[in-house]
């Protein structure tokens, strides 16, 4: 499930954890493996703080093993503060959901390195699909003209960006359809599910979660729009850092232990955990044109 936003309490600029659980680089001497004595990892806000925090913490404290060296897990406000902290040097590493991956590579200069496996080392994906339910009319994007439709909240991927192209390629303009953006993608499945709207957009990962929690049910509704598959999110890197940095910190990603990687990776719907698989630029081509389609930037994404 991908809700873009954590709650005000929670964030008054960054919620910062040290792998290690003890002060940011405490103990820690120049090495090539940690140059400045501690790497700081930002994360992207898709899930709830008390899901994401422990989950991103034993990832840290797995890179940290790896390259001895502290990891500082930092939760940012949103896409833009991520974005901006690496641009600004405060970062080392950043995860980015996979279109706010394209700004911070045109604004910060992020290199995407590596994403989530499935367990035989297959690059894991999602899908963004738009359900209405079962007893609808609607069978198409095209008959959603002056038709209500549930998005999860301006600038997601799959919760905005995708359907909103759907809505292009149907020949509509988001004139044509009211739309509701929800506040994430749980809202959106809610407001389907307790008859609010005439149509949603649920993505798969959200679907998995609805579905396992009970509060989703898939035969009591149908698909009439399901995008390609949208490759998960991406770990990168910041581009100016030293060469061998770098090499090194994708060395250490791509050999993390699966189930260290998988507390992540289960929030993004990937199961049974594998490795981390390489990826680069050219892996996230279709979001970098989607975005250029759509006219998009960075203040677009949450």
């Amino acid at each position: 499930m991908r809700p873009r936003l954590l709650p005000a309490l929670m964030l008054a600029g960054l919620l910062t954890l040290t792998a290690c659980g003890g002060p940011s680089g405490s103990g820690a001497a120049a090495s090539p493996t940690c140059p400045d004595g501690r790497i700081r990892m930002g994360v992207e806000p898709f899930e709830d703080p008390a899901k994401l925090l422990p989950a991103a913490r034993v990832l840290g404290e797995a890179l940290q093993r790896r390259l001895n060296c502290p990891v500082d897990i930092q939760v940012t406000e949103d896409y833009s503060a991520e974005v901006l902290a690496m641009r600004n040097d405060k970062l080392e590493l950043g995860l980015f959901g996979p279109l706010g991956y394209v700004f911070a590579e045109q604004r910060a200069g992020a290199e995407a390195v590596a994403s989530f496996g499935t367990a035989d080392g297959t690059l894991s994906s999602y899908t963004a699909a738009i359900w209405v339910p079962k007893d609808s009319p609607i069978t198409s994007v095209a008959q959603l003209r002056d038709r209500s439709l549930a998005l999860g909240s301006v600038g997601s991927t799959s919760g905005d960006a995708l359907p909103r192209q759907a809505l292009l390629d149907a020949g509509l303009q988001q004139a044509d359809v009211r739309i509701d953006y929800a506040g994430g993608h749980p809202e959106a499945l809610l407001a389907l599910v307790n008859g609010k709207v005439d149509a949603a957009e649920i993505n798969s990962q959200q679907q998995a979660a609805a579905t396992a929690s009970g509060t989703f049910d898939a035969s009591r509704f149908r698909k009439v729009w399901t995008s390609a598959p949208i490759p998960n999110d991406p770990v990168t890197v910041r581009g100016n850092l030293d060469p061998a940095f770098k090499a090194a910190l994708r060395d250490a990603l791509l050999n993390l232990d699966p189930q260290a990687v998988g507390e992540v990776g289960a929030l993004l719907d990937v199961s049974p955990p594998g490795k981390l698989v390489p990826v680069d630029k050219a892996t996230y081509a279709p979001l970098f044109e989607l975005a250029a389609k759509l006219g998009l930037t960075e203040k677009d994404v949450e």
